[in-house]
């Protein structure tokens, strides 16, 4: 075979080759290829391809530019229009470098003008560091200057407008002449509408017609869309009773029907239903005897079937219904139902004995029936009932009812040995059980036999095969309960408490378990429930005895729904069990000093918590309360001084701790020694720098001046406390000259430090709510874009918004902010009483109360509803008072406004509700 030789081997390489450069096969390189027989075949070649290059970019220039004739047109002859087009477009050139030139010198301008400003504020730049807060505020803010010259300039527009106007009086007879103008227009208006035949449209008394149509309509609409009528339905179906079938459709639906169940009644006589539908049709064409006389026939036909006999009964008449139940009971003599319809017929026509008689016989031939039995004893008295149940439960041992009615029938011991008898017969009856734990109870036996009798119970219906859970045992213990046997129904629950737990199941799990039945067990208004889960509660705390939330929990209930003294029994308990828990302490003299009126007692209680807390801060300022709240302001300064001077648990090297000596100086105020109570302040806030509430204490007792500079402090010390910005802004704000630039500057540079705060934003709204609404309306925009959710925003919203658009306001707000919130609650509540639809108001104030009992401004607006109606209920504004001590609220805008006005210091919360009402009076209304 002939072999394909290469053309290119023996060849030298070209210049600049590399080998395996196009398959990527480079990387390295050797002597041979950077040696001096490269370098200049290399050099040489790298100098061609430049120039090639150069040549090539030369001629993208040349022919780039379509003005540029030497490279594209320079083969073309130049003629005069080519002449004459180049002067056009040389003048359109000169033109526009005349326009853009005056733009680039102002440019230039500025510039140079930027550069030299910036170089003659670069020394006052420097001089600024040694300005005083006192010469920082002086200076005038640029957005004030802005308003004062913008207020110029609308004033001297209104003055040069209000010159070029010109006012004249017009006379009495140029008004005269246009009111009979228009009388005549009227007049012609008239005219025209009359017809040919003389007759005048009256378009007025059209229109009136009209409106009463539509209101007609809408009040029927409204009617069935909340299902009131204005048709008396009892008239309504007498009115149909008396209808007959006197339509020809009626009638020929009636013959059909009569044709097709006489077929049936023929084809299948031995069909009850069919001549019970027969009678019945007739009974509706109101043809009473023609249905007795088929339903006659269905008894001859089905003298076995209840259903004919009985109906047969109901057709006829009470003389004649007696003599069909006769019959019905030769052929059918052990129909319970046959012999209940007869005694019923008895009952009716008021003859006892004849019911009785009945009923006897009925026994004789069905002597199991548990009903019959019933009705017969129902007609006795209590002896011959005895004996009638004794005989019964011979012959229908299954019947738990006829044994129980047998036991309450009997004496005590004989009760108990008839309810054995009964358990022996019906082993798988919880109601037996729960009958003999009743017996016991109501005869005054110790509970700890009925707590045997039930564990006894539990016990044995598990092994016969029939157990019950927990929660069916607990229903049984409520039942209890609402009967009246309240030891029953504790040792129902202490018996199945344990049930439904397995062994790996810990004493917490099973004591969460009992807690969220005794929840759902806990009686609301007027219902049973109490010492249910009363008992589910006692059962958690014995085997939780150191769970301080589960005593809370038991503690909460027990308030609800107890007396003072189970509260005080259980709290005794508590603290015993958990004497490290300051809160039960706390409940426990709260309950003691508030319920009780225990002032010695409570006393006492706090002396033994702190005997057991020695380092508690919150018995320490609870005694101080106490003392203060009594009037015993020695004891109390005395107790915060020995507690300035202490160490407390969790601040160790300090005396005191920061609401100790926040709380000394407010008593101090409260007690009219305000320079005892700064200087308190000043050396707490020494202590404790980052407590913003101790340099609060100081501002509000300096003045302006000063409050100013420690206010600017605090700033420093507690740049992240909303509370100190909007003190500083609140400063600028008061006062004669209300500076409001300076108070906005404030709140912006907070919203830096702390931002998403709704509080923030509020106070800045409102600031600028009572300067323009337009202003605060665009800026409350702003904040519901940063604190969608914040539901003091969206309250103050629908306030802002103009009346047209307040209530599509409130239904944004009650979508956007969080479920439930109190503060959007009540301005939906103040939108409904600004419309006056009282009870509409009324409720959602009692919405906003119950979602938020610590609320006090919702409190408030409450009481101003109720005592601003016409007619003020003094029940109801005495309820709202009553409601409102049994919250203690302690939040809300104007609330703590109120509570923590010095001269409202001792004051009860029904005096402080009623101050905060006067508060709500100076806000804007709806």
């Amino acid at each position: 075979m002939y072999q394909i030789t290469k053309d290119f081997l023996g060849k030298p390489a070209p210049p600049g080759y590399i080998a395996g450069l196009g398959r990527g096969a480079t990387g390295f390189t050797t002597r041979s290829d950077i040696g001096p027989a490269r370098e200049a075949a290399a050099a040489k070649d790298a100098d061609k391809q430049q120039a090639q290059r150069s040549k090539d970019e030369e001629d993208e220039r040349r022919f780039a530019n379509a003005e540029n004739e030497e490279g594209l047109f320079s083969n073309m002859p130049y003629e005069e229009d080519d002449e004459e087009a180049d002067k056009v477009w040389a003048m359109i050139d000169a033109k526009m470098e005349e326009r853009h030139k005056g733009k680039q010198r102002t440019n230039d301008e500025d510039e140079s003008d930027k550069q030299e400003i910036d170089q003659q504020l670069h020394g006052l730049k420097r001089q600024l560091q040694g300005l005083t807060e006192d010469e920082w505020s002086a200076i005038p803010d640029v957005s004030q200057l802005a308003e004062t010259a913008a207020r110029a300039k609308r004033r001297r527009k209104t003055a040069v407008s209000r010159r070029g106007e010109r006012y004249s009086q017009v006379s009495d007879s140029t008004l005269v002449a246009g009111l009979g103008l228009a009388g005549h227009d009227q007049e012609i208006a008239v005219e025209a509408s009359k017809d040919e035949d003389g007759t005048v449209t009256n378009f007025l008394a059209l229109g009136q017609a009209r409106n009463d149509v539509l209101q007609m309509k809408l009040d029927q609409a409204g009617d069935s869309a909340s299902g009131k009528t204005t048709i008396d339905p009892r008239g309504y179906l007498t009115s149909l009773n008396t209808v007959g079938a006197q339509t020809a459709a009626e009638i020929g639906d009636i013959s059909r029907a009569r044709t097709l169940l006489k077929s049936v009644t023929q084809s299948s006589p031995k069909h009850a239903p069919g001549w019970i539908a027969a009678a019945r049709l007739e009974e509706v064409a109101q043809k009473m005897s023609k249905a007795r006389s088929i339903i006659a026939q269905g008894c001859e036909n089905c003298p076995q079937s209840e259903d004919v006999w009985l109906e047969a009964a109901r057709l006829n008449r009470r003389e004649d219904a007696r003599a069909v139940l006769a019959s019905a009971v030769r052929n059918l003599p052990r129909s319970v139902r046959v012999w209940e319809a007869a005694a019923e017929l008895e009952a009716t026509a008021g003859d006892v004995g004849a019911q009785r008689k009945v009923l006897r016989r009925a026994l004789e031939f069905v002597p199991t029936s548990v009903m019959l039995w019933k009705s017969a004893i129902a007609l006795e008295p209590p002896e011959d009932a005895r004996v009638l149940l004794a005989y019964a439960v011979e012959l229908v041992p299954l019947s738990v009812d006829l044994w129980l009615a047998l036991a309450r029938l009997e004496t005590y011991e004989k009760a108990q040995k008839v309810l054995n008898r009964a358990r022996r017969a019906v082993s798988t009856s919880h109601e037996i059980w729960i009958a003999a734990a009743r017996l016991e109870e109501q005869h005054g036996t110790a509970h700890v036999n009925i707590d045997r009798i039930m564990a006894k119970a539990v016990a044995s219906l598990a092994a016969s095969g029939a157990p019950m859970d927990r929660e069916q045992w607990f229903a049984q213990a409520l039942q209890c309960e609402e009967d009246g046997y309240s030891a029953t129904c504790r040792a129902i629950v202490a018996a199945a408490a344990d049930l439904g737990f397995d062994s790996d199941d810990t004493a917490e799990d099973r004591a969460g378990a009992w807690v969220a039945d005794a929840e759902r067990f806990e009686p609301q208004t007027g219902k049973p429930g109490v010492v249910t889960a009363r008992a589910i509660f006692a059962q958690a705390l014995a085997v939780q005895p150191g769970d301080v939330d589960l005593w809370r929990s038991a503690a909460d209930m027990e308030r609800s729904h107890g007396t003072a003294d189970d509260v005080d029994s259980l709290l005794r308990r508590a603290v015993q069990f958990c004497p490290q828990a300051e809160v039960l302490w706390l409940m426990a003299a709260k309950e003691k000093w508030t319920r009780q009126n225990d002032v010695a007692g409570a006393r006492v209680i706090l002396e033994e918590a702190f005997a057991a807390n020695a380092h508690s801060e919150a018995i320490v300022l609870a005694a101080v309360k106490l003392e203060s709240e009594t009037r015993q302001d020695a004891r109390a300064l005395a107790l915060l001084e020995r507690a300035r001077a202490s160490e407390f648990a969790g601040h160790a090297g300090t005396r005191g701790t920061a609401r100790v000596w926040m709380k000394s100086a407010v008593l101090m105020r409260q007690l009219g020694r305000p320079a005892d109570a700064l200087a308190v302040a000043r050396e707490g806030g020494a202590l404790f720098p980052n407590f913003y509430k101790l340099w609060l204490v100081q501002a509000q007792l300096q003045p302006p001046q000063d409050a100013r500079q420690t206010l600017s402090r605090a700033l420093k010390a507690c740049p992240r406390a909303p509370e100190l910005w909007i003190s500083a802004a609140r400063l600028e704000f008061a006062g004669p000259q209300r500076n409001l630039a300076r108070a906005r500057a404030i709140l912006e540079r907070a919203r830096v430090y702390v931002p998403r705060s709704p509080v923030l934003w509020l106070e800045a709204v409102l600031m600028e709510a009572e300067e323009s609404d337009s202003v605060a309306r665009a800026l409350l925009a702003r904040a519901l874009q940063e604190c969608p959710h914040a539901g003091v925003l969206w309250a103050t919203a629908i306030v802002l918004e103009p009346r047209a658009q307040r209530k599509a306001r409130s239904v944004d707000a009650l979508k956007h902010a969080e479920a439930h919130d109190p503060e959007v609650t009540v301005a939906v509540a103040r939108l409904f009483w600004a419309e006056h639809r009282v009870e509409k108001a009324r409720a959602w104030f009692e919405r906003a109360v119950r979602a938020d009992p610590d609320y006090g401004d919702a409190w408030a607006w409450w009481l101003r509803f109720e005592r601003e109606q016409r007619e003020p209920d003094s029940s109801s504004i005495a309820a709202v008072e009553e409601a409102c001590g049994r919250a203690e609220p302690r939040h809300g805008r104007y609330w703590q406004r109120a509570a923590k006005d010095p001269d409202n210091a001792w004051l009860p919360v029904a005096e402080i509700l009623h101050k905060t009402a006067e508060l709500l009076a100076t806000t804007r209304q709806l």
